[in-house]
Formats: structure tokens, C-alpha cells, sequence
């Protein structure tokens, strides 16, 4: 509760913490309208594969044009000013840099700048749940060993949802499930960047004026994004995907403790402890009354009679037992509240949520027929969405995860609604992201030989 003071104590006797930004898109640019004005952050530079872009953004968020103008990273470090440059890999190792954010949402792009900001003692701010969610586990146990913060971004939903479910476990309830809202429908899997705006209602005047990526914009649509989202919570938290992945109910925030508790209580979970979504939608696409679309939630369970009792004498809303309730936050501020993860990396050496273990991952699976020869177009495009399963089942099928499913060349004919495996496609071995997958592949499943009953 004391993250401000510790931070404007730590810009009194050091000066303000150095940050590097890679990528200059929505998520950044909510970031850099909040670093304009704090004493406390220097930007030393933005890093993007289109400097006029990061350009762009700064003047956008509120930055006056001599404040990026400076010429080398040496003169921003000098002057207090901000560098552009397309070479991250400068930006990553700039002397006395303190933090990177990486926020390209590639994933293959992300795992080499996290690897390469580990290795040059820089503590790093996965906004990229994406490559988060393929090795994440590998990407926090490397920083462990670096003496550096590995961590996912505060404002981004999966570390608000570790934040409840950490605020459950410490007060001493037990978490039933955890999660966001999000509007889905059946149907939206086969979206594509060419249908996408139309199920948004976004008008042409709003996407000429905003930061509009209509494939990152079709991975939440598409469920993509959802089960990225729920297996990086499902690594960080230890909460267990359900063998089906998400089953996406209907549910407002008055219906949490009666939805999302196991369907033998009058639920619709198949277990106790994981992760789940709650649409906007119903089925017939009306809307939910007091939805979550915006905000994430978590669903607990009182541990004895006297809780129980305690819930319904402080006007806790529960479900008709008494004993399972919820506690939700409606909005989530993605990049304007990133300041959080930096904050808490620098001052006090803690990750806002960071993945201890594999238990979560996401499958790709097919849009359409696919036949060789073609090229994947990854997350969010017109061929493949991704899916949430549990680490085990998707080891056990060979399942090509979501986040390599770019760039890809497909070697034999694939249905629709089939998930893709290793064996279908061919990747390239010696990508950092290709190479760190294959690594906590084999080690998960010695992990799980280990312990397998004799």
C-alpha cells in the first residue's frame, strides 16, 4: 500500500527508473500518456520496426516533440530525453537500463527480447502474454537465476486476476475459479480480420482515429486471447484448466457465485480451482444484464460455518448455500496502469504475477481446411484460434501452440476444426522461442515421469 512512497523515495536518492519500451502500439501508447507526466519514470527510448510509428505515438499521448528528439541513447541518458530507434537490441543494452517492456505481442519477437534482457540484467515486463503463455516458465525461472523481476503487466487482465486470487489466499478462502469477462459467441471462432469490425460495431470514423490492429482486435473476438490470458493465470496461480478449456457462461457480476461454482452446487464448472471466462453474451446474443465484459473476477469459498455466517451479516452476495461468493473489478486499464509492474520490479523486487509452473497451454485449432503448402498467419488470422487445454493433454497430442503458429509452412492436409500438431507443420528449430518451447516440453514430461505412481 506503500508502492508510490517506496517509488518517489527511490527517484529522490537515484533519480527516476530507466525504461525501455519495445513496440509502440495501443498497449504502449496508454503506457507513454502516464510516463509523460511522472517524475519518476525516464523513457530512455522506444523501440519499434517503424520509428515514424513510435513517433507518432508519443506526439499522440500528450509528448511535446523535443522530448523524443534526442539523437543516441547516450543523449537521452544525458538530458533526460527519449530516443526512437528499430533496433531493440540497442535499446535492451543501454548502460544503467533498469526495465524492459516488451510489448510487441509477437511471440517468437518477445521470448528473444526477454531472453536478451534477462541475460543483460534488465528486469522485464511481459505485457507479450503471448510468448508469456508458450515459455513463460522457462522466461521467470531464467530471470530467478539473473537476480531480476520477470513479470506480467499490471492493468493487463491475467495480472489483476493474480492480484484476486493472491487477496483470496492470503485472507484464507479457497479459490473456485478465476477469471475476465469477454464477449463471446460460438460462432466468433470462425471470425476473421475481414468480419471482425462488424461483430465490434466499431464505426469507420473511430478506426481511423485509434491504434485499431484488426487481427489483434480478431484474437479477442475469435477466444484466441481468452485462452492466452487463462493459461498464463493458470501457470502463475497453480489453478488447473478444466479438461474441456473454457466453457465461456453467461454470467454478470450478480451471477458469479451461482455460475461459476462446480456443477454439482448448480454451477457450470467441472472442477474446483481454475480458470473460466463470463460473457457478455448469452447464446441468442442478448445481452447480459451487469456484465463483466471489461473486468475480471474471482469466485471463493468460505472454509467454515462461521464465514458463512459472517458473509451474510456483512451483505456478502453468495449463492443459496451461503458459502460460495465473489469478488470482481469492472474495468481494467491495460497500459495506464503498467506503472504498477515497473514500481513494484524495481522497489521492491516482487513480479505483479509471473508463471511458476506448466499447466496451461494453448492448442491451435484449425478455422478452416488447410492443405500443404500454406503458411500460417498465427493468432488472430483467417486459419487458426487458439484454445485452452491443460499442459498434460496438450503434451500428450503433440499440440503446436498457438504461438508459433506463424510463419509456419503446413506439410499435409488438415481438417476444419482439427488441432494442429507438431507433425503438420515445419518450424524453424533454431528460433530462440522454437528452441525455448522444445525445452519446456522435455522437461515437463521428465517432470511428470518422475512423479508418475510406480
Amino acid at each position: 500500500m506503500n508502492l508510490h512512497t517506496l517509488l518517489t523515495a527511490r527517484t529522490a536518492d537515484r533519480g527516476p527508473v530507466r525504461v525501455g519500451v519495445i513496440g509502440a502500439g495501443k498497449f504502449a501508447s496508454m503506457f507513454l500518456t502516464q510516463a509523460a507526466g511522472s517524475p519518476d519514470l525516464h523513457v530512455v527510448g522506444v523501440a519499434d520496426l517503424s520509428p515514424e510509428r513510435a513517433r507518432a505515438s508519443l506526439t499522440r499521448t500528450g509528448w511535446s516533440a523535443d522530448r523524443f528528439a534526442a539523437t543516441t541513447f547516450e543523449e537521452a541518458l544525458r538530458t533526460g530525453g527519449t530516443h526512437v530507434t528499430d533496433d531493440a537490441e540497442a535499446l535492451i543494452d543501454v548502460s544503467g537500463l533498469e526495465v524492459v517492456l516488451e510489448v510487441t505481442g509477437n511471440p517468437v519477437v518477445g521470448a528473444h527480447h526477454a531472453v536478451r534482457a534477462i541475460d543483460a540484467g534488465r528486469h522485464v515486463v511481459m505485457v507479450n502474454v503471448e510468448a508469456d503463455c508458450m515459455v513463460g516458465p522457462l522466461l521467470a525461472e531464467r530471470a530467478r537465476r539473473a537476480g531480476v523481476v520477470y513479470t506480467m503487466a499490471y492493468g493487463d487482465q491475467p495480472a489483476l486476476i493474480c492480484e484476486l486470487v493472491d487477496w483470496c489466499r492470503t485472507v484464507g478462502f479457497d479459490v473456485v475459479a478465476a477469471g475476465k469477462g469477454t464477449k463471446y459467441l460460438p460462432e466468433y471462432h470462425a471470425s476473421t480480420p475481414d468480419t471482425v469490425w462488424e461483430h465490434y460495431g466499431f464505426t469507420p470514423e473511430q478506426l481511423a482515429a485509434g491504434d485499431f490492429n484488426p487481427k489483434m482486435f480478431n484474437s479477442f473476438l475469435d477466444g484466441t486471447k481468452s485462452a492466452i490470458e487463462m493459461a498464463a493465470v493458470a501457470n502463475a496461480t497453480g489453478l488447473r484448466p478444466q479438461d474441456e478449456g473454457l466453457l465461456f457462461p453467461p454470467a454478470g457480476v450478480d451471477d458469479l457465485p451461482h455460475v461459476h461454482v462446480p456443477a454439482g452446487d448448480g454451477g457450470v464448472l467441472t472442477r474446483k480451482g481454475t480458470v473460466e471466462i463470463a460473457s457478455s453474451l448469452h447464446r441468442d446474443g442478448r445481452e447480459v444484464e451487469r456484465d463483466l465484459r471489461w473486468g475480471v473476477f474471482v469466485t471463493f469459498e468460505a472454509r467454515t460455518d462461521y464465514a458463512v455466517q459472517c458473509f451474510a451479516e456483512y451483505g456478502v452476495k453468495t449463492d443459496r448455500s451461503g458459502r460460495y461468493a465473489s469478488l470482481y473489478r469492472p474495468y481494467h486499464m491495460i497500459g495506464l496502469e503498467l506503472g504498477v509492474s515497473i514500481a513494484s520490479a524495481v522497489v521492491r523486487g516482487e513480479a505483479t504475477g509471473a508463471p511458476t509452473q506448466f499447466l496451461g497451454d494453448v492448442t491451435s485449432v484449425t478455422k478452416r481446411p488447410l492443405t500443404p503448402g500454406e503458411v500460417l498467419d498465427g493468432e488472430g488470422g483467417f486459419m487458426v484460434y487458439g484454445a485452452l487445454a491443460p499442459a498434460a493433454a496438450s503434451l500428450a497430442a503433440r499440440a503446436l501452440p498457438i504461438g508459433l503458429a506463424h510463419g509456419c509452412r503446413v506439410v499435409r492436409p488438415v481438417p476444419q476444426g482439427a488441432t494442429l500438431s507438431w507433425d503438420d507443420v515445419e518450424v524453424d528449430e533454431s528460433l530462440t522461442a522454437v528452441r525455448l518451447r522444445r525445452e519446456l516440453e522435455t522437461t515437463t514430461a521428465a517432470a511428470a515421469r518422475q512423479h508418475a505412481p510406480a
